[in-house]
Order: structure tokens, then sequence, then C-alpha cells
């Protein structure tokens, strides 16, 4: 497994003579991997025949106040899941070279990037577009894969790849949950053991939310009440956002179908996290 710290370098290797007929395969993170990341890098191992993992916590994604500084890290450990997922190549760059001094160009991804968290975090899908462009630029894949969990950055980098003609395919993968239903999250480690317990009630209202919709339930206004009165028990949650909107364009919806996304984001005493699920689909 090479470590590759310089974009020159990764760049050399992705238009490199041998590389001709091998497909790449990417999994961009921010480190602190998890099962949730294992499930891409092991779906990525299947998909190319050279796997790259990068591992930056992108600044320009985070806002004012936000966890950059504290985002947890544990590069050894890191290497050690990704090694053991047969990755080829782990890139990381350093923020100073992926925008060095008079960095001023951005990729910006409008409609389906402004509602749920783009509402909260403005600027946030800015970064993150402009990040996975530049890595996309840089390691040259042909596949990229990504988890479900975060499903508005999906959407955001599905959009952004074919407005912008990127020659990547964009692979979403499923959720991956602890035994007890919480989404596998890096910021999952901030939570103290009362709150871990807390954070259960996303899952809780999720399936809620999906036995309601299976026994019938087409309301939105009564899928939405539901949902939130199960979170509200919780003395540490604060909800951002409890919301159903349509799973491919993200547009706002009166009643409910087999499409349609419920996205939740809750702090959890001083941690944001986020769940969803799609109404109609299997789990």
């Amino acid at each position: 497994m090479k470590i590759i710290n310089s974009i020159i370098h990764m760049q050399a290797l992705a238009i490199a003579p041998e590389r001709e007929g091998r497909r790449i395969a990417f999994v961009p993170t921010m480190g602190f991997l998890h099962e949730g990341h294992a499930s891409l890098l092991r779906e990525g191992r299947k998909r190319g025949d050279v796997l790259v993992l990068s591992i930056f916590v992108n600044p320009i994604q985070f806002g004012k106040n936000e966890d950059l500084d504290s985002y947890p890290r544990d590069m050894e450990r890191d290497f050690q899941l990704a090694e053991a997922c047969g990755v080829d190549i782990v890139f990381i760059p350093t923020a100073t070279e992926m925008y060095p001094e008079g960095f001023q160009t951005g990729v910006s991804v409008r409609e389906i990037a402004l509602p749920l968290c783009g509402a909260s975090r403005p600027g946030h899908f800015d970064g993150v577009a402009t990040v996975v462009t530049k890595l996309f630029n840089i390691v040259r894949p042909d596949v990229a894969l990504f988890g479900c969990k975060d499903f508005q950055q999906l959407a955001v980098i599905r959009r952004m790849t074919v407005d912008l003609n990127l020659p990547v395919e964009i692979v979403g993968m499923p959720i991956v949950r602890e035994a007890d239903g919480l989404a596998m999250s890096s910021r999952n480690a901030y939570l103290s053991p009362a709150e871990r317990q807390s954070a259960l009630s996303l899952s809780r209202a999720i399936k809620r939310a999906r036995e309601l919709f299976a026994s019938g339930e087409r309301s939105i206004d009564v899928l939405e009440k539901e949902t939130r009165a199960l979170i509200e028990q919780e003395s540490t949650a604060v909800i951002d956002y409890v919301e159903f909107r349509d799973g491919a364009t993200l547009q706002g919806l009166e009643v409910a179908d087999s499409n349609t996304l419920l996205a939740l984001a809750v702090k959890i005493g001083q941690t944001r996290l986020i769940d969803n699920t799609v109404l109609g689909e299997e789990l």
C-alpha cells in the first residue's frame, strides 16, 4: 500500500502509461474510518483494478464555529483498515497544497444544494463540490463511491458530475448501522454514553415513519408530526430539521410516495447527527 502526500505524485500515477486499461476506483474520505467507509472500500476493490482512498479534512466545507479543529483523527487506525480492505494507494494531501495562497476558484451546485443541510450550513456544499472536483482531477477515477448516509451530498455530487461532464461513475452505497440502529458516523465518537442512547431516537423515528408509510399513511403532515414527536421525547435532542422530500430532486412534497426521502438532522448535546431513509426502499 502506497502513501502519497504530493498532488503531483498522485497525478503522475493516475496518468502513468501502465494505468492504461486499468480502472481506478476511488473513495474520498475525511478519515477516522469506520465500517461504513470499509463497505465503500470493499465495493471499490470489486469495481476497480486500482483502489485509491483519500484522507483529507477539507477546511472549506466547515462553517464558522464548526468542528474543523476537533474533527476526530486516527491515521494509524485508518491505515490498518485501508490495508485490510485492499487499498492500493492512500492519498493524503495537505490543506496548503490543496488551497495554495491566492486560491479563489470554487464549484457551486445550485437548487439541490439549498435545502436541508444546505440551509443549515451555508457554503458547506460549495466546499464539498469544490474539493471533490479537485480530487477527481487529481486521482482521475473511473468510479467513485460515496455513502448514502450523506444523501444530499451524494445528490450534489451526482448533479455536479453530470453538469460538468466529468467521466466518473458515481456509486451510492447503503447506510451501515450499528447493531442498535445508529447510523455509523465519525462524529459518533463525540457522544457520551447517555447521548449515545439519546441518538437512537433518530433511527427509531425513521423506523416509525417507515411503519406508518407501510401501513398506508401518505400525509406528509402526519408523518412529520409522528417523526418529530418521537425525537422530541429526548431532552438532549434539538431538531435542526425533519423533512420529507422527493428523493430525486429534493423538492418539497405534500403527499408521500415510494421515492420520498425522510431526512433528519438533530443535535444530541453538542453533536450534530444526520440520518435518512427512502420510504419505499427495501432495507
